[in-house]
């Protein structure tokens, strides 16, 4: 009788305990840290294949070359690219486990240590840097994702061109890489409806794995840009509680 009573307490003892930890779970920091992952995934991942399938394009149907080395022309923007994309997805990888440890020191994860409802003084100050950092980095993101929009929309103007060749007759349209300042104006690159390199580009494998990948780097960017809305709220309000709660707790009472 006593060992069924003791091994319900243990068992009592043990839910308890599953209880304590999760409602010290940071839920909002969690979810928008998988947010947060899911999008630089998506946009590191896929903006470098865009950029090499861009590589391709050019080098394989518009016979652009590489100019010398110390000269600066599309192929070393898109090098100089692909670093950044190395650089995002290390920083934002250290970020992501920062805002998970920065949501649990400042949650119910130290109320064993500091009571209910109380936060030291040095969360406080991560927490306000956090919510600076995070919104320099919402910016941030703003105009990454503005910027990965014309890729985008390039590569949907050449698949409606490959699209309306294919379907109109005697039409003359022409891909141009001057118009978006891909190649000197001084060069011409034009490859027109007609060619075997236009129907060779169009029907090519590149070119529609290059559109479709350029939609989903855009929609990884938007993705961190959901992630950061939703966490600078969060941590707003964090701090303005621990602010009312401390002037709660200093208040004289009668």
């Amino acid at each position: 009788m006593e060992e069924d009573m003791e091994e319900g307490q243990s068992q009592k003892g043990r839910l308890k305990c599953c209880l304590s930890c999760l409602t010290g779970i940071p839920y909002p920091s969690l979810i928008a840290t998988i947010l947060l992952y899911v999008g630089v995934a998506l946009f590191c991942g896929c903006g470098h294949e865009v950029l090499t399938g861009t590589v391709t394009i050019l080098q394989n149907y518009f016979e652009v070359v590489r100019n010398p080395a110390d000269a600066l022309d599309i192929f070393t923007l898109i090098d100089t690219a692909k670093y950044v994309i190395y650089g995002i997805a290390a920083a934002f990888f250290v970020y992501g486990i920062l805002l998970m440890v920065e949501g649990f020191f400042t949650s119910g994860a130290i109320k064993d240590l500091y009571g209910d409802f109380k936060i030291t003084t040095c969360g406080r100050c991560v927490s306000v840097w956090f919510i600076m950092l995070t919104y320099l980095f919402l910016l941030s993101w703003l105009c990454v994702a503005t910027f990965t929009m014309l890729p985008v929309y390039c590569y949907l103007n050449i698949w409606d061109i490959c699209k309306n060749a294919t379907t109109l007759e005697d039409t003359s349209l022409c891909l141009d890489p001057r118009q978006y300042r891909i190649v000197p104006l001084t060069e011409s690159k034009m490859v027109c409806a007609g060619s075997e390199k236009f129907y060779k580009m169009c029907e090519s494998n590149e070119l529609n794995m290059t559109y479709h990948l350029s939609i989903c780097t855009l929609a990884g960017a938007v993705a961190v840009v959901l992630a950061m809305v939703s966490l600078f709220p969060t941590k707003v309000w964090q701090v303005k509680m621990f602010l009312i709660l401390a002037v709660y707790r200093s208040a004289p009472f009668s």
